[in-house]
């Protein structure tokens, strides 16, 4: 039940993305003696739920074990842990389903509406948020921030205006475009740096020139030496590699690249389905067997032709080359390329619309179980602003959608 010793709270929410919305709807659906106020400081509010999974908005994923859906979260895993057991991918599809978004699975897990546009997510927060009577104003930038002697805060913006709320949810992904970074460090938290999480990866490279947009559907790669390996899909783009495996990588390893200002070597295994042995083994069989067939003519149903055509160019591997006299160093160095081939990162490149980082909030600063500062009460933090992100698929949004919640519920004075 709702908090009624408080009727008249007043509750602010700064940042209009998924976050920022679902805190402010969850406030005014669980209390709606609340007076909810949404701050946002551009011109309009959900501009990455509108540019998410290509317009058509990834709202979760199909993984509804906590434990399991933690996994996905190179930073903020543990914390959401906990968070997850109170609000997970299926009270989101609930949630939106009983708003009128209804949801599909597809066939990796990730889930979108039957719509296959994002304009209905859009439409249906700012309609729930209208319906609940949250104030949402655009264009204002907050340029102070502080607790009064009464437990209770301060707002001002950049034009000048000063407004008193008994809460406070920071949940602005970009905290330092709008400079929120000064206002919360200025407050005494710690703000872990800021550095870019899901990207592509930039490859000059002659072994995938001219494979712009050819797909392998299972990939291993990892950072060299000693870096753990991701999996998943492989696109290779006109300015080097992306796809699932790369932008898993780049999420796991993201302060790693940043320290490396985006220049080191990757190792990329094109069968991970098989062990080395074990194509060493078939390349032996190919010998034996059909040693007067050409080696160009593809082995690896995993692998497209024309990857398969430039590794054996790369290694030496000439059109007219049979298996039986494929020379032993050929044979060598094509299994290095196919299990283990190394190549050059430099530079990277991001969506800009649909950009993650990692850094923010110290979460060591955060209750997850309120999503409130340990420092103020009363200061309560959702979304990117949080040193937390998840790997690609619907996962970034969820931990907005949980953080929102949990925050929204705190400042209605609900219960867990």
């Amino acid at each position: 039940m709702p908090d009624s010793s408080h009727p008249q709270r007043r509750i602010a929410v700064v940042g209009g993305g998924a976050a920022g919305f679902f805190a402010a709807i969850s406030t005014a659906e669980l209390n709606p003696a609340t007076k909810v106020v949404l701050f946002e400081s551009g011109k309009k509010v959900l501009r990455k739920v509108k540019v998410s999974g290509g317009g058509r908005c990834n709202l979760t994923h199909s993984c509804f074990d906590p434990a399991e859906l933690a996994k996905k979260y190179p930073r903020g895993g543990r914390e959401l842990r906990g968070a997850f057991h109170h609000w997970q991918p299926r009270d989101t599809i609930e949630w939106f389903e009983a708003a009128g978004v209804e949801t599909k699975t597809e066939a990796d897990g990730r889930m979108f509406p039957v719509t296959d546009s994002s304009q209905s997510v859009i439409d249906c927060l700012v309609g729930q948020a209208r319906k609940l009577g949250v104030e949402v104003h655009f264009e204002r930038v907050l340029s102070g921030l502080e607790q009064t002697a009464d437990g209770k805060w301060l707002i001002e913006t950049r034009d000048g205006k000063k407004e008193t709320f008994d809460k406070v949810c920071m949940a602005a992904g970009s905290l330092k475009s709008a400079g929120l970074d000064t206002l919360i460090e200025g407050l005494g938290h710690r703000i872990e740096p800021l550095v870019p999480s899901l990207f592509a990866f930039n490859v000059k490279d002659p072994r995938i020139a001219g494979l712009s947009g050819l797909a392998v559907k299972e990939a291993g790669v990892r950072i060299l030496p000693k870096g753990k390996p991701q999996s998943g899909p492989l696109l290779i783009t006109h300015r080097g590699m992306s796809g699932p495996a790369i932008l898993k990588l780049s999420a796991w390893e993201a302060r790693t690249f940043a320290g490396h200002d985006y220049d080191l070597e990757v190792e990329i295994n094109w069968l991970p389905g098989w062990k080395r042995q074990q194509v060493v083994e078939k390349f032996g069989e190919l010998r034996r067997r059909k040693g007067d067939s050409l080696v160009k003519s593809k082995v690896f149903d995993e692998l497209p032709r024309r990857l398969w055509e430039s590794l054996l160019s790369a290694v030496g591997v000439t059109p007219e080359d049979q298996w039986a006299r494929l020379k032993k160093e050929c044979g060598d160095a094509l299994l290095a390329e196919l299990t283990a081939g190394r190549y050059r990162v430099k530079g990277k490149t991001t969506n800009k619309e649909e950009f993650v980082t990692c850094g923010g909030v110290s979460l060591k600063e955060v209750d997850f179980r309120t999503m409130e500062s340990k420092l103020l009460s009363g200061l309560h933090f959702a979304g990117e602003c949080l040193d937390l992100d998840g790997v690609t698929g619907g996962f970034n949004f969820q931990a907005a959608w949980t953080t929102g919640r949990i925050a929204g519920r705190a400042m209605a004075g609900v219960g867990q």
